[in-house]
């Protein structure tokens, strides 16, 4: 039974471990993609703006007549410095509509901008004319290139250098931040996948515990009245009294074992009780049970509190974790039971034992479906607890604190009723 139970949780935890792998596998690939994307656009950005560097330097040397080619005469060439060719180095320039550009000499002085969005107007007259406003806001721009990669020298001959700086492209500044944008909304998504498969894999559970109840509480009603009829016949035979007494402890015990089970998975009535009074009346069949080897002691405050509760999941709750602490410390040790309450808000049960303890990263897996260390066992007895508290409660259950070979304490909390 323990082997079944163990591999009903590992089986589980392995789905989850190979959902979170493969979700990485497809981060990792989609990022990758990405990041070639932006790179390959940033290489052809480069290209354009060298070929934007070389129209520059054409053009600038076309305006030297110095460097200007000539004949014996000294006179120039043919075809040099030809109208078309200067303005098809002009198109080249002007296609230019979207990466920022700054033309700069050998002194620093801007000589060229372009698609920078200036804080101030731009004189349509005199385009020339740069205000103090957009001639500060350039040298900021400036230098800041100064310091990426984002430029190139022009070499117009041995004296005259100019450099071309450039930012990236609006579109490329976004593709930049695509990856991390992509990378969210894929989190998003298996965020929402994960949680969704977790709620439908719960959901299921549910049904199969709830179902299990109820077919357990439906297959006892039948023997049990039987029993309970045979008990009558008993009582009016010349039966030992006192057998009979001992009989019917155990048959009404049955009972109420059948109408825990009944309750499960429906809304059950709530009312009205002292939590000292319920704790005590819920470990008072455990008593007489556990060995005498276990101390079982209750420290409950001298103010009752209330608390709305079903009594008979609740005194479930009581059992399951005294057994449990019993079963921890193989039927030798001490039990502590603590109430304790705050001002007007919660109430706070303490159930410590001084049993083998729990490894933190068990501290929430002892409550899952199918966990336990037990030979046998289907390991729902924690189970059931957590979802008596809360959810039929309104409270919360959790591990305080353990510590390995030293003991457990869980703690429930409970929402108190005030007093009118």
């Amino acid at each position: 039974m323990k082997l079944f139970s163990h591999d009903i949780y590992d089986s589980r935890r392995i789905w989850k471990i190979v959902f979170i792998i493969i979700s990485l596998a497809l981060v990792t690939l989609f990022i990758h993609i990405s990041n070639n994307l932006v790179s390959d656009l940033a290489s052809q950005e480069r290209e354009r703006m060298e070929i934007w560097a070389d129209a520059t330097k054409e053009l600038a040397t076309m305006n030297s007549l110095d460097n200007a080619p000539t004949d014996s005469l000294g006179n120039p060439l043919p075809g040099y410095g030809m109208t078309q060719d200067v303005d098809f180095l002009l198109s080249i320039i002007q296609r230019n509509h979207n990466i920022p550009v700054l033309l700069v000499d050998n002194h620093g002085e801007i000589l060229l901008h372009r698609n920078f969005k200036l804080p101030d107007p731009v004189d349509s007259l005199n385009p020339l004319n740069i205000s103090p406003v957009n001639k500060a806001f350039l040298q900021k721009k400036l230098a800041k290139l100064k310091g990426t990669k984002n430029q190139i020298v022009i070499q117009i001959d041995k004296h005259n250098r100019q450099y071309l700086y450039y930012e990236d492209s609006t579109l490329l500044k976004r593709l930049a931040y695509y990856p991390y944008i992509q990378l969210a909304v894929l989190f998003i998504f298996v965020i929402i996948v994960y949680f969704a498969l977790i709620s439908i894999k719960k959901a299921e559970q549910n049904k199969v515990w709830v179902g299990l109840s109820k077919e357990t509480a439906h297959q006892l009603g039948t023997p049990i009245s039987s029993l309970m009829a045979w008990m009558e016949m008993l009582d009016a035979s010349d039966v030992d009294k006192d057998i009979v007494s001992d009989m019917n402890k155990d048959v009404h015990r049955l009972s109420v074992i059948a109408d825990r089970f009944s309750k499960i998975g429906s809304k059950p009535e709530m009312e009205l009780a002292f939590i000292n009074q319920a704790i005590s009346d819920g470990l008072e069949y455990m008593r007489s049970r556990i060995s005498s080897r276990v101390k079982l002691t209750l420290h409950l405050p001298d103010d009752d509190c209330g608390v709305m509760l079903c009594q008979p999941l609740f005194a479930w709750v009581m059992e399951n974790l005294t057994k449990n602490a019993v079963d921890a410390m193989q039927g030798d040790g001490k039990i502590d039971v603590t109430v304790k309450h705050s001002t007007g808000k919660m109430i706070f049960i303490d159930v410590k034992d001084t049993g083998k303890g729990i490894a933190r990263k068990n501290f929430k897996t002892v409550f899952n479906p199918g966990y336990t260390t037990k030979k046998r066992g289907w390991g729902l007895g924690l189970t059931l607890v957590k979802r008596i508290i809360e959810e039929y409660h309104g409270g919360h259950i959790y591990v305080k604190e353990s510590e390995l070979n030293q003991g457990t304490t869980f703690r429930i909390e409970l929402p108190q009723v005030k007093a009118e």
